[in-house]
């Protein structure tokens, strides 16, 4: 191996380890931050040096618990209510020959270009009048209808990759639609499915300016407006401890599923990269 070959292998795996350090070093720090308290928070060090769990008590024997139940109910429900729709809309888009399939595709896809605080009024309006104001569903509303352009034109992609021939034999079998979606698509479009489920899992989770408008009592709210919320009006400092461990505790759930699911995320978006 040339003496360059060997410098640029080096510059290579200096330059991953740089990049993992920049990406995992803040999340570190909070770490350490949220087993900290009073003065200590201030001490800049990078080894920990208590273990300090007064913080962590603090959060979850608030109303932050109800948060992250509220957080879980409204993420989960929003996936699945965007994954449902966005797998028919799917078929439909990619396997039915209609007029207009292209525009509407575009059309689907350009909504997501509008910004939340754009539309915001329009879903105030529509919110109220469906009576689900400060409740878990105008959450679920909002969300589903900001997810669904990304996941329809993903799975649009993906389906319209797989083999029409699969099709055409269950349709020979007698098999419906739903059935072809479900038991033939589905199974093939599992990496797809767990790529935007997630993408639309992290989005729904982390979101703040709907939650912060569309809910306004404590057992309602989700978990980024409660920690943005966890100061109070009446506080004279920020509990910075509190919000570390808050913070940690919203991050560990999304860094648990993309390890669980990192195959099928790296497959989901790897797939139809390469034409044989």
């Amino acid at each position: 191996m040339s003496g360059s070959s060997i410098f640029w292998n080096v510059m290579f795996y200096v330059g991953v380890v740089l990049i993992c350090f920049i990406a995992i070093f803040p999340f570190y720090y909070a770490i350490l931050t949220s087993f900290e308290s009073g003065t200590a928070i201030f001490r800049v060090n990078y080894l920990p040096e208590s273990f300090d769990l007064r913080n962590y008590t603090a959060v979850l024997g608030g109303s932050f618990g109800r948060s992250l139940l509220n957080s879980v109910f409204v993420a989960t429900v929003t996936v699945v209510a965007a994954l449902f729709l966005a797998v028919t809309a799917s078929y439909a888009l990619a396997r039915v020959r209609f007029r207009g399939r292209g525009l509407l595709l575009m059309t689907i896809l350009g909504v997501s270009m509008f910004p939340q605080i754009a539309v915001l009024s329009g879903l105030f309006e529509l919110v109220n009048f469906l009576g689900i104001y400060n409740t878990p569903w105008a959450l679920i509303l909002s969300y589903t209808i900001f997810t669904l352009p990304f996941t329809v034109w993903v799975l649009t992609t993906f389906m319209r990759d797989l083999p029409v021939e699969i099709e055409e034999a269950a349709i020979v079998d007698g098999a419906s639609p739903w059935v072809i979606i479900t038991k033939v698509f589905m199974p093939l479009l599992w990496p797809a499915l767990v790529t935007t489920g997630l993408l639309a899992f992290i989005g729904a989770w982390n979101e703040f300016l709907f939650a912060l408008t569309f809910t306004v009592d404590t057992t309602k709210r989700t978990v980024p407006v409660a920690i943005a919320l966890l100061s109070g009006a009446s506080s004279q400092e920020i509990p910075w401890g509190p919000i570390m461990a808050a913070s940690v505790i919203v991050t560990v759930p999304l860094i648990v599923l993309v390890l669980i699911f990192q195959r099928k995320i790296v497959a989901g978006l790897t797939a139809g990269g390469v034409k044989g």
